[in-house]
């Protein structure tokens, strides 16, 4: 059986297992006819999530190296030519990632270029050159702490530590927090990260019941009582991949169900700068004794900004996570993180988000309209869960959509266990203009009609 690796070359992680896969059928590592590795085995193996590995299979079968058989497994083609690693060959459409757009008109090369030469300008920010405190320099924990009090309310500047993205904050929250064996219970559909977490770190996830405004709290006191769990995890603003936002009433009766059952809160919330100012109350403004709140700014800028933001209980309990990510990372990149500053105090940061909005709020109406019916979504947000007809298994159609040129994610990608959930989530952000999504969303919704499926693109 295959042996996974990722060739180090390729620029996107999931082109690089498919270009190791490739290269070892060169090189006669591997037969034709022999069956992979399972999707969660790939996964462990090379430390992504089974998104990555999701593409990678899809990325394989447009390239013809692999043949799919529905409960026997995947395997490599037999009579397959290969003639060379293809790294820059994508997916008609891929909807897939769940990215902001970035749009020409956001010049973010203009704007890191600035950015960066603005700051080393002076003997100040020369400074940002130099190793640092793990929990973030005093001047980017105050902007951060000004920043997130919309959200939360009054925040001390000791009370935040800067990470290198929210999956380093959530690794290392996961490491404090509980120990190997320990549960953690989350949505029963919930973000890939978290599950990769959970399987690097031994720790039991447990799925919760969950409806059209999210986890059922209900479901959650069960589990309190059934399975003592350390730790809950919640996407509580257009969750993903759900697309549900917890209403501020179900928000505070989880909290008095933590509170209640000693369980702590840990509360990624990357889209809340989407929604309308002041909306809603994120759950560390509600329990802020016992949530820690992960702000990351890839979803309201660019993902290529590796910065995110960890608000503790209080300084003490900040200080205890500031020594995890002191022997994982060392620290935030001080680079990255002054400049996330400068756009937070320049009001940068603002009008990308506002840009952002807009244009998910015209790609949401577009899919509206080219899917012709009813999906779940947050008009403001990146993605939507689409609900599929009953003669489709998520499964199957993913692979289909695939060969007819759209990459998209099955339920089964989120699920804890079993997935009886037959949906796809479609990103609508990673489509470079609104005009090749509009033709990514047709081939989904000629794709759905009754008897209709293909090995190429639908014309």
């Amino acid at each position: 059986m295959w042996n996974p690796w990722v060739k180090d070359n390729a620029r996107l992680k999931y082109i690089g297992i498919v270009d190791a896969l490739e290269e070892d059928i060169n090189n006669g590592l591997v037969a034709q006819g022999e069956r992979l590795p399972s999707q969660r085995v790939i996964a462990e193996a090379v430390g992504v999530d089974l998104t990555t590995v999701t593409r990678a299979f899809n990325e394989a079968r447009r390239r013809h190296l692999v043949d799919a058989s529905p409960g026997r497994g995947t395997f490599i083609r037999k009579g397959v030519e290969v003639t060379g690693v293809v790294s820059d060959r994508l997916p008609l459409v891929d909807m897939s990632m769940n990215t902001p757009p970035q749009l020409a008109q956001m010049d973010f090369r203009r704007l890191f270029a600035q950015g960066m030469s603005d700051i080393l300008s002076n003997e100040t920010g020369v400074l940002n050159l130099q190793y640092q405190e793990s929990s973030g320099s005093e001047f980017d924990r105050k902007v951060a702490s000004d920043w997130l009090s919309a959200r939360i309310g009054q925040i001390e500047p000791e009370q935040v530590l800067l990470t290198a993205g929210a999956q380093n904050a959530l690794y290392a929250l996961c490491d404090l927090l509980m120990q190997r064996g320990d549960v953690l219970v989350a949505g029963n559909m919930t973000y890939p990260g978290l599950k990769a977490v959970a399987l690097q770190r031994g720790l039991n996830l447990v799925g919760l019941a969950m409806d059209h405004q999210g986890i059922i709290p209900d479901a959650f006191e069960k589990a309190c009582i059934e399975h003592a769990p350390k730790a809950i995890y919640l996407v509580p603003t257009i969750d993903n991949p759900t697309t549900a936002t917890l209403p501020l009433d179900r928000r505070a009766t989880i909290a008095r169900i933590a509170r209640k059952h000693n369980v702590a809160i840990i509360e990624d919330d990357p889209y809340w700068p989407l929604l309308e100012s002041g909306e809603i109350r994120a759950m560390a403004g509600i329990a802020s004794d016992i949530t820690w709140h992960i702000a990351t700014l890839s979803k309201c800028a660019t993902p290529s900004l590796r910065v995110a933001y960890v608000v503790a209980p209080d300084g003490a309990q900040a200080q205890r996570l500031s020594a995890i990510l002191r022997t994982t990372i060392l620290m935030a990149p001080p680079l990255m993180s002054a400049l996330a500053s400068r756009w937070i105090v320049e009001g940068m940061l603002k009008e990308l988000t506002s840009a952002i909005i807009a244009e998910n709020t015209a790609r949401q109406a577009l899919a509206s309209r080219e899917l012709g019916q009813p999906f779940l979504a947050n008009p403001r947000g990146h993605h939507i869960w689409l609900e599929l007809p009953s003669h489709w298994q998520a499964d199957d159609f993913a692979r289909q959509a695939e060969l007819a040129g759209v990459a998209v994610v099955p339920a089964s990608a989120f699920a804890i266990g079993q997935s009886s959930v037959n949906a796809v989530r479609v990103s609508l952000g990673v489509s470079p203009d609104r005009e090749t999504l509009a033709g990514g969303l047709r081939l989904l919704a000629q794709l759905q009609q009754p008897g209709i499926t293909t090995t190429r693109a639908i014309v």
